[in-house]
């Protein structure tokens, strides 16, 4: 018969476990502390409300954190709720028993919970992870209570007494341990109270009890009871001698006596309470929107626009998406979404709620329904995030294409700044790609702003279903005038998320085909010849082919002879558009040292017949040795490719001493 019984937990072995690996942030406790006492302070607040206790009319309520870097000791003083010794042995000696969810078990019909923090009762324990002892003083808003002492050396045994304590609230000390020390240094304190506790509801302070005391002088009349008045400062009144128009003197008082006092100076919270994202958005204002953005990212280039999230059904959430001015290079775009949870610092880009491409943008997201985990580090697993995930990729959806219907002329001059992220937002999402692909532009080569059916049209009658485009418009200069002068349309597409998302405009669009502007010749740039003139032009090329192969030493060498209409044009290269893509592919996978003719990506040298040079490497074809024509051959074939691209540092030294060479030759130095 099998055996039944009850599962067991050894505090022994799980209070190291909950010391050293609940958290991966050491500094983390700091957050969860300060946590707890917003909590204490919150529910203070709801009792009062429902008038169950009168919190008395001089109690500022708010969390203090002192540090001494002499007592090698940190003090977290709330003045909430407090607890009495039956609550602490209920709440901090049974772990993991929330008091957060007892209070809102207790008041579920009286009041709502949207500001409640704690829910898993492990908070508190963060605490040893940096501290050898921790202590608990605290004295309960109930009539009657006694204060309560509370000491553990983070062993699984603690002391419990009556305490000292004589105001309503809690006080919580760590004794350091070596190395943990650097929090109680004021400046790290305060780096770390900033990272999680920003936005807390709850004022917070931090003090320094080592340092030596601040002053600050005020006008006596600004002085309240809550400052320390230090010493009563008069200064005299200050006149000055006037000469009146008729060559009188009188004296004239040009400051008053004016009477000060010097104070302590006055502690300053280092959070903001009312973060604009707890705002409505007809509250905000765009220079409100723009000194949020600078305060929490740092970022002191104006962003271009932004979103603000307001939703409080099926879920509460709030937040604020900024658009930022994006930088050329994809790679170099790095973008910072911070999540909330009811005011309190979670963790930056959280996947699990921010979309992957929404990860270009910086904003804020506060989301008090989100199913955190037991270190408030990380999501569980949950539908429920999907659908927040869905909502925001719905709302950033909605304003893009809500802007270029209304804000047309806004729209077309953000676009260059803001088109890479759209651009990765439908590569990455099927249901953002469906929501703009009406709304996806496209530059030409005159700087107007196209849609894709747009661009189809612009070359219809020469080029059906054909989409030209530019990716260096220094580089291929010399494409683009010759497109220009046949009345031939192209796009400007120089980012590097330009090449894959393409291709997925091909896929998405049957029959749509993009070509680069120096990926072949086609017809229209060529003159029209009779089948004799072809049949020449091919024996040309033959010849041509052999003459330019021996002198770059290329028997590779592919080669075209055309009659060009412009006849300013005496060699081009090309690349066709699959062996581009072939080799753009081969970069990513860091296989650019492979040789490309491995995979048929080698240029084509397109000579112009109507070009004079050419015509004279052919006049002088049966003189092969000779220094010139190999010259001309080998220069001819690299200005053809620096039209294309750059020359590597080996043949760019080759092209400017045989550029010196035919100089010399030309004023007769040689």
């Amino acid at each position: 018969m099998a055996n039944q019984g009850n599962l067991s937990i050894n505090s022994e072995n799980i209070f190291p476990v909950i010391k050293k690996w609940l958290y991966s942030d050491h500094d983390i406790f700091f957050r969860e502390l300060i946590s707890n006492g917003t909590d204490a302070i919150t529910k203070l607040k709801k009792l009062d409300m429902m008038g169950e206790y009168s919190i008395p009319e001089e109690n500022e309520l708010k969390i203090v954190v002192s540090v001494n870097d002499k007592d090698k000791t940190l003090r977290f003083v709330d003045n909430g709720l407090g607890m009495t010794a039956e609550e602490v042995e209920e709440y901090i000696c049974q772990i993991a028993f929330s008091g957060a969810e007892a209070f809102i078990e207790q008041y579920k019909d009286k009041t709502n919970d949207d500001q409640i923090i704690g829910h898993f009762g492990l908070g508190f324990y963060s605490a040893f992870m940096v501290a050898d002892r921790v202590e608990i003083n605290s004295l309960s808003y109930k009539e009657g209570a006694k204060p309560v002492h509370w000491d553990c050396d983070g062993g699984t045994t603690y002391e419990m007494e009556e305490g000292t304590k004589d105001t309503v609230g809690t006080e919580i000390v760590l004794y350091l341990n070596e190395d943990s020390l650097e929090f109680c240094n004021e400046y790290r304190a305060k780096e770390v109270i900033e990272k999680y506790c920003s936005f807390m509801p709850i004022p917070i302070f931090l003090k320094n009890e080592t340092a030596e005391p601040q002053y600050e002088t005020i006008p006596e009349e600004e002085v309240t009871e809550k400052d320390t008045v230090v010493e009563n400062i008069v200064e005299p009144e200050e006149t000055e001698e006037k000469e009146n128009e008729d060559g009188t003197k009188e004296t004239v008082v040009k400051k008053p006596e004016q009477h000060k006092a010097k104070i302590l100076k006055r502690p300053v919270a280092l959070n903001d309470i009312h973060p604009l994202w707890t705002k409505h958005p007809n509250d905000c204002t765009e220079e409100e929107y723009k000194e949020f953005y600078t305060k929490v990212f740092h970022d002191f280039k104006e962003p271009l626009f932004w979103i603000h999230l307001n939703m409080d059904y099926p879920f509460n959430l709030k937040g604020i998406l900024y658009f930022p001015k994006f930088n050329n290079e994809y790679d170099t775009i790095e973008g910072t979404i911070k999540l909330y949870n009811n005011q309190v610092f979670v963790a930056d880009n959280i996947k699990e709620v921010i979309p992957e491409f929404l990860m270009l943008l910086k904003g804020v997201i506060d989301c008090p329904d989100l199913p955190l985990n037991v270190s408030r580090s990380a999501l569980q697993n949950d539908g429920f995030v999907k659908k927040i995930s869905d909502y925001i990729t719905k709302r950033v959806a909605d304003k893009l294409s809500g802007m270029c219907k209304t804000e047309k002329e806004s729209y077309e001059k953000y676009w260059d700044d803001i088109n890479p992220f759209i651009k990765f937002g439908c590569l990455k999402d099927e249901k953002f790609c469906e929501k703009m692909k009406d709304y996806i532009l496209f530059k030409n080569i005159d700087g107007k702003y196209l849609t894709l059916p747009e661009c189809l049209e612009e070359n219809k009658e020469k080029h059906e279903n054909t989409i030209f485009y530019v990716t260096d418009e220094i580089q291929q200069s010399q494409y683009i005038r010759m497109f220009r002068e046949e009345g031939t349309d192209a796009v400007v597409l120089k980012h590097n998320i330009d090449q894959p998302f393409i291709s997925h405009l091909e896929q998405k669009n049957e029959g749509v085909k993009f070509l680069r502007i120096d990926a072949d010749l086609t017809e229209t740039f060529k003159e029209e010849v009779s089948e004799d003139d072809k049949k020449a032009l091919e024996e040309d090329a033959k010849t041509l082919t052999e003459l330019f192969r021996k002198a770059l030493n290329n028997e590779k060498l592919e080669l075209k002879l055309e009659k060009l209409k412009d006849e300013q044009v005496s060699a081009m290269v090309t690349l066709s558009e699959e062996s581009r893509r072939m080799q753009d592919m081969m970069k990513m996978y860091g296989m650019a040292g492979m040789d490309p003719s491995m995979f048929g990506t080698n240029l084509t040298l397109v000579l112009n017949a109507n070009h004079k040079l050419v015509q004279y490497v052919l006049a002088h074809k049966d003189q092969q040795d000779d220094e010139n024509v190999t010259m001309i051959c080998q220069q001819l074939y690299d200005l053809a490719v620096i039209s294309h691209e750059q020359l590597n540092p080996e043949a760019m030294t080759k092209f400017i001493q045989r550029s010196n060479q035919i100089m010399e030759l030309l004023t007769g130095q040689m």
